[in-house]
C-alpha cells in the first residue's frame, strides 16, 4: 500500500515494491458476513445500527447517517462517509466553500481534527458524477485502543476557509453525530507501510516512520505532469505542446487484480507504478497543477480556469 505525501503543488509518491498500484483507486465494495463482529469493533457497549462488510479485509460500520470503513487497525486508513446536504460541483451553495466538514477524532486527553470534502455520490471515480449527498473524511489512527469520533457540520458563506471554529451556522441532521470504535495492533511488515506508521521529519538526513526505520528515497523526479492523463476524468492540454500521457507501454505491467475504473481505464498508469515498483523504485514526484506551465494539462478544479470548484471524479480517480 502506498502512502500520499501531499502538498499544495506537489504530490510524492512512496510505495513499496511488492502493492504499489493499490494507491491510485480502490477495489468496488463487496459483501463480507463474515467481517461483521460488532463486539470487536466498538469500544462502547452501545452497537451501530448496521454493520456489514466490505472489500478484503476492510469492515463497515453504520450509524444513522454515517459510516465508518476500514480494517480498524493502527496506521490503516479508516473512511468516514456521512449522508449529508446534497449538493453539486457548480450548484449554490459552493460544496466546496460554503460548508465546513469536519470530523474530530479523541482517545483519553488526544483529539485529532480531520477536514471532510464533498465527495458527490461517494463513487464518483466510477460514475463521473458531480452531484450528491456523499461527505468524507479520512483518518489513520496512531495508536491502538478505543477512539470516539464526533461530526461538526456547519454552514455560512466562504467558512471552509475560516478559521473561527464557531463561524456558520450547525446544521442538525449532520452536526454531532458520535461513535466509537476499537483500533487493533497493525498485521503488516515489511515493505508495507501500513506496518510503519507515520513518515516525519526528526531533524536528521532521513525521514523516520513511527516505528524507528528510516525511509531512504530512490525514485524518479519526472515526468512532473504524471497526472496528465488522458484516463483520467476532464484531463485534456490546455494549449502549447501536448504532454498528455497514456502509459499504454506499460499496460503490460498490469496484473490482473490491479486497481481500474470505468470499465478498465487506469492500466497503463497503475503498470507503469507497478514497473518502478519492481526496479526497487520507491518514491515518484508529480504535480498536481502545472497550469500557465510548461505542461498545462494537470489541475484539480472543474476546468482550468476555475479555482473554486473542484472535479470529484477527477480527484476520486486520483486517489
Amino acid at each position: 500500500m502506498g502512502v500520499i505525501k501531499f502538498s499544495i503543488l506537489t504530490f510524492v509518491l512512496f510505495f513499496n515494491v511488492t502493492s504499489v498500484a493499490t494507491s491510485f483507486a480502490s477495489a468496488d465494495p463487496t459483501v463480507d458476513k463474515a467481517r461483521a463482529q460488532k463486539t470487536t469493533l466498538f469500544s462502547s457497549d452501545t452497537a451501530p445500527s448496521a454493520v456489514a462488510g466490505v472489500a478484503g479485509n476492510e469492515v463497515s460500520i453504520k450509524k444513522a447517517n454515517v459510516t465508518a470503513t476500514g480494517e480498524f487497525k493502527k496506521w490503516h486508513p479508516i473512511t468516514i462517509s456521512l449522508e449529508g446536504p446534497s449538493a453539486s460541483e457548480t450548484g449554490s451553495p459552493n460544496p466546496f466553500l460554503d460548508y465546513r466538514f469536519e470530523v474530530i477524532f479523541s482517545q483519553a486527553e488526544k483529539s485529532i481534527t480531520v477536514p471532510g470534502y464533498f465527495a458527490a455520490d461517494g463513487n464518483a471515480g466510477e460514475t463521473s458524477a458531480t452531484s450528491g449527498n456523499i461527505w468524507r473524511a479520512h483518518f489513520i489512527p496512531p495508536t491502538t485502543g478505543g477512539w470516539t469520533y464526533r461530526t461538526s457540520f456547519r454552514q455560512g458563506t466562504n467558512l471552509a476557509v475560516s478559521t473561527n471554529p464557531n463561524e456558520g451556522t450547525p446544521l442538525a441532521e449532520f452536526d454531532d453525530i458520535f461513535d466509537s470504535f476499537d483500533i487493533q495492533e497493525t498485521d503488516k511488515t515489511g515493505a508495507d507501510h501500513r506496518g510503519k506508521g507515520k513518515l516525519r521529519y526528526v531533524g536528521e538526513h532521513y525521514l523516520q516512520y513511527d516505528n524507528g526505520d528510516y525511509y531512504i528515497k530512490g525514485g524518479t523526479d519526472s515526468p512532473e505532469n504524471l497526472l496528465a492523463y488522458v484516463d483520467f476524468d476532464a484531463t485534456f492540454n490546455n494549449g502549447g505542446t501536448n504532454f498528455t500521457k497514456d502509459w499504454g507501454i506499460h499496460v503490460s505491467d498490469w496484473n490482473e487484480g490491479d486497481p481500474t475504473w470505468q470499465n478498465g481505464k487506469g492500466k497503463g498508469l497503475i503498470g507503469a507504478v507497478n514497473y518502478l515498483g519492481e526496479k526497487g523504485v520507491n518514491s515518484a514526484y508529480f504535480l498536481t497543477m502545472n497550469i500557465n506551465g510548461d505542461g498545462d494539462d494537470v489541475w484539480p478544479w472543474t476546468g482550468p480556469g476555475e479555482r473554486f470548484r473542484f472535479d470529484v471524479s477527477k480527484l476520486d480517480q486520483w486517489n
